[in-house]
């Protein structure tokens, strides 16, 4: 067999999983609730049960599927694993090809409003499903973190013949697409992310000169870790003790996502949901944390291609400081008002025009 086929993909969910889910839904045991006007316990049983009730009710998982397979799909095998992905390409002549990177608990849903207006500012697009992650269905073996995947992703542009590219990227995506410009500076010529993961070193003398925003920034930064941290632990350290119970109660796994999603429309929540009860990788999409805790081949030197942030406040906030001593070619900086994590849904218009600006004056 042609380990390097590029083979045609369709998204078809079988009917009989779809009932399984109604089953499922309809005879869920709910958790009691000791104050439904306390949130500092977790998500609140009274918005579960909305989100439940709209994935019964109201979504429709075969429109979703038909605005997926409206574009172009593909999979195929790297380095072992599976790899699905959406291949739009534009019209224009002399397109730059770009590598559209999600994160958890997303998928490459948050990319499809951003399709029709970079193809027609003249770019080809490659949006990948992470491995282990929806379409391309739970990983095999360990050892898929952030290098690896960049390694992947590197082999997939060479696959479709692109010899000279971008890398964007969003949560994990944005850790990952830097890592793509330090594997491949030689055909990647710039990245753009809507997050900078740089943090303290531990040296207190970082801390001693901060400006008002940058304590502001950290600050922020600390109290998400202390109040909805949690998940980044749990899946560094235990993930397949979550599994089993997101892998069989859809409704579980509503709630474990929707903790991250809280500021998102209902349909965008069910659906990115739906992604990952339907391909099976509940579970397989928390070891990336825990392979990323194991990773032993750990970055030492700064990041070197052109990179770009398009960030906002609603967001996590990157500290410019941090950022350049891990990314040495920052050469836009852009931090805006309000916006959420999903800004390629939630600000399509905003992130498409950064995007553009960026990349045509590489």
């Amino acid at each position: 067999m042609d380990t390097t086929e590029i083979r045609p993909f369709r998204v078809e969910v079988p009917q009989s999983d779809l009932d399984d889910l109604r089953d499922r839904l309809q005879r869920t045991r709910w958790t009691d609730e000791m104050d439904a006007t306390q949130p500092s316990y977790g998500v609140p049983l009274a918005r579960v049960r909305e989100l439940a009730d709209h994935w019964l009710g109201s979504f429709d998982w075969r429109a979703l599927e038909a605005r997926i397979n409206a574009h172009p799909q593909f999979t195929t095998t790297i380095d072992g694993q599976n790899i699905h992905f959406i291949h739009a390409r534009s019209d224009r002549d002399h397109a730059l090809p770009l590598i559209l990177t999600h994160g958890w608990p997303g998928s490459v849903l948050e990319y499809l409003d951003v399709i029709e207006p970079l193809t027609s500012a003249g770019f080809h697009l490659v949006i990948p499903s992470l491995p282990g992650y929806g379409f391309s269905g739970p990983t095999t073996e360990p050892g898929w973190d952030n290098v690896r995947i960049a390694g992947a992703w590197v082999e997939l542009m060479s696959r479709l013949g692109y010899e000279r590219y971008g890398a964007m990227g969003n949560d994990a995506g944005s850790m990952i697409s830097p890592e793509i410009g330090r594997l491949d500076p030689e055909h990647c010529i710039g990245v753009h992310v809507t997050q900078l993961f740089s943090f303290p070193s531990g040296d207190p003398s970082e801390l001693t000169e901060l400006t008002a925003d940058e304590q502001a920034a950290l600050d922020v930064l600390t109290w998400f870790w202390e109040n909805i941290g949690a998940f980044n632990v749990l899946h560094s350290q235990a993930p397949l003790t979550l599994a089993h119970a997101l892998a069989d109660s859809p409704v579980g796994l509503l709630a474990w996502n929707y903790q991250l999603m809280l500021d998102q429309h209902d349909d965008f929540v069910v659906g990115n949901v739906a992604t990952y009860w339907f391909t099976r990788t509940a579970g397989s999409s928390l070891r990336l944390y825990r392979e990323n805790h194991l990773a032993q081949h750990r970055p030492t030197s700064p990041t070197t291609v052109p990179t770009a942030l398009s960030s906002w406040r609603n967001d996590f906030q990157a500290i410019r400081r941090f950022a350049e001593r891990d990314h040495s070619n920052i050469v836009r900086w852009n931090v805006r008002d309000g916006g959420s994590h999903y800004a390629a849904h939630n600000d399509t218009t905003t992130l498409v025009g950064d995007v553009v600006e960026f990349f045509t004056s590489l």
